[in-house]
C-alpha cells in the first residue's frame, strides 16, 4: 500500500487566534518557535532526504534525520524516524520532537499522549509540560492548561515563552488584567517575543475582533513603556483597525506619557484609522 505524504500544516493557534509557542529543548529554540515554520527560509539547498529509516543506524542519526524531515514540512515521514529512534533510546526530548510533528498532523490526541511520556520520563523537564497545557489550550481548558504552564514555569523562570503562553490563556479566559501581567513578565524577559512571534506568520484571525483588538492595545501599551515608540504606534494602529473602542485611554494612561510628545501619535490619532471588516 503506498504510503501517505504529509500535508503542509500552516495554522497552530489557540481559541483566541494566538500563537502558542510549543518547545522541544532549550537548545532547540529556533525549530521549536512556531513549531518549526520559520526554519524553512533559513534551509540549504535541497538535499535529498531519505524515506524509509535505516534499521542499524543509530538513535541520534534518526533522530537528526527526523528533524531535517519536519523541517521540510514531511511530517509523517518524520514520525517513523522519531519511532524508531525512541525504540533504541527513549529520551523525553525525542517524546517532545513526535509530539509537535503529530499536532503539525493535527493528530491533537496522539500529540498528548507523546508529551505525557516526556514527562514522565523527565519531570525535571519544563517542555512536555508547557507542550502538553497547548493541547488543552486547544480544547478551550484554559484552567487545565495554566495548571501545566505553572509547572513549566516553576522548572524554568527565566523562560519568556511560558509566560507568553499562560498569557494567552487568560486572553482566552477574557481575564485581561492576568493576561497582560503575563505577558508584561514575558516582555520584560524578552522584549522581543511579540515580534518573533508577528514574523512566524501563522497567527490565525481570531473569532473575535475585539479580543485582537484588546491584545494590539495591551502590546502597544508595554512598548510605550519600554519607550519603544514605533512599535507601540503599530500596535496602536492594529487596535483600531480591529476596532477597539476605549482608544481614547491613550490621552489618559501614565504608560502612553512619553508617547503623547511623539508628531507621529498626533498624526495617528488624527487620521483614526477606520475598522478593518
Amino acid at each position: 500500500m503506498a504510503r501517505l505524504r504529509s500535508r503542509q500544516i500552516l495554522l497552530l493557534a489557540s481559541g483566541v487566534g494566538l500563537v502558542v509557542l510549543l518547545s522541544a529543548s532549550s537548545a532547540f529554540s529556533q525549530d521549536t518557535q512556531g513549531a518549526s515554520q520559520n526554519i524553512e527560509a533559513a534551509a540549504p539547498p535541497a538535499v535529498q532526504l531519505p524515506t524509509f529509516p535505516d534499521p542499524n543506524a543509530s538513535a541520534a542519526v534518526l533522530e537528526q534525520q527526523g528533524d531535517e524531515l519536519r523541517a521540510a514540512k514531511r511530517y509523517i515521514d518524520s514520525l517513523d524516524f522519531y519511532n524508531l529512534a525512541l525504540r533504541k533510546q527513549p529520551t523525553a526530548l525525542l517524546w517532545n520532537k513526535e509530539g509537535m510533528s503529530y499536532l503539525l498532523l493535527q493528530k491533537p490526541d496522539k500529540a498528548a499522549k507523546a508529551f505525557d511520556h516526556a514527562i514522565k520520563i523527565d519531570k525535571t523537564a519544563p517542555e512536555g509540560y508547557n507542550n502538553r497545557g497547548y493541547i488543552e489550550q486547544m480544547k478551550k481548558k484554559y484552567d487545565k492548561a495554566i495548571k501545566y504552564y505553572e509547572k513549566a514555569i516553576k522548572l524554568r523562570p527565566t523562560d519568556a515563552v511560558f509566560y507568553f503562553n499562560m498569557g494567552t490563556c487568560y486572553f482566552g479566559k477574557h481575564n485581561y488584567p492576568q493576561a497582560a501581567k503575563e505577558y508584561q513578565t514575558a516582555f520584560t524577559l524578552d522584549p522581543d517575543i511579540f515580534v518573533r512571534v508577528s514574523r512566524i506568520g501563522i497567527m490565525a484571525q481570531s473569532t473575535s475582533p475585539e479580543d485582537r483588538a484588546a491584545f494590539s492595545f495591551m502590546v502597544a501599551r508595554m512598548y510605550a513603556k519600554a519607550g519603544d515608540v514605533d512599535r507601540s504606534l503599530e500596535y496602536l494602529r492594529k487596535a483600531m483597525e480591529n476596532g477597539y473602542r476605549d482608544i481614547n485611554k491613550v490621552y489618559t494612561e501614565s504608560e502612553f506619557a512619553s508617547l503623547r510628545t511623539d508628531k507621529r501619535f498626533e498624526e495617528l490619532m488624527a487620521q483614526r484609522p477606520q475598522a478593518i471588516q
